[in-house]
């Protein structure tokens, strides 16, 4: 299955790309970085800067029909930036009006809250992030890792790096089974 990661520009917490990026290409998939520029995206462990990665493919010339899966890493200005961007909050929307399965960790959830995918959903995030999925219309609980099978896909959500071992054995047992 091939499988989106979608990080803006700058900002991803380096973590949680690539610790789920290789659970993904561990398990068979194809894993593809998607961003809303071409060239480098800029990890950061918490703060500082990390190392860069390329990105394979740009979001308004790929769509969510190209991807059994997506998954969004976290970090504080990652989500930041993607929500603030039309054509990424739009591919994110994709992938629910699709049924296809999504993984959120750490601060991810707030482009989920800015595709309006939230409403009726039980999911986890980074705690101050707990206000802003209630307004959605979503709940939030405070869980390693949470499935939530509400409409038509399944979303996989974590609350931060600590929790990657459990999102990434959920979200590949999830993407696994939509793959049939």
């Amino acid at each position: 299955m091939r499988i989106a990661f979608l990080v803006a520009p700058e900002g991803v917490e380096q973590v949680e790309l690539t610790e789920p990026w290789k659970a993904a290409k561990d398990a068979g998939h194809e894993p593809v970085l998607v961003s809303t520029e071409a060239g480098k995206v800029q990890g950061f462990n918490h703060l500082d800067k990390a190392d860069t990665f390329d990105v394979d493919e740009v979001v308004g010339e790929t769509s969510a029909n190209s991807f059994g899966g997506l998954v969004l890493p976290g970090g504080v200005a990652n989500p930041d930036f993607l929500r603030l961007d039309e054509k990424a909050v739009g591919f994110v929307k994709d992938f629910f009006e699709q049924g296809r399965p999504v993984a959120a960790i750490c601060h991810a959830p707030w482009t989920l809250v800015e595709a309006d995918v939230v409403r009726g959903r039980v999911l986890t995030s980074w705690p101050s992030l707990k206000t802003d999925i209630r307004n959605a219309g979503g709940t939030w609980v405070d869980e390693q890792v949470k499935i939530c099978d509400h409409g038509p896909n399944q979303l996989v959500t974590s609350r931060k790096p600590d929790d990657l071992e459990a999102f990434c054995d959920a979200f590949l047992q999830v993407f696994a089974q939509a793959a049939g």
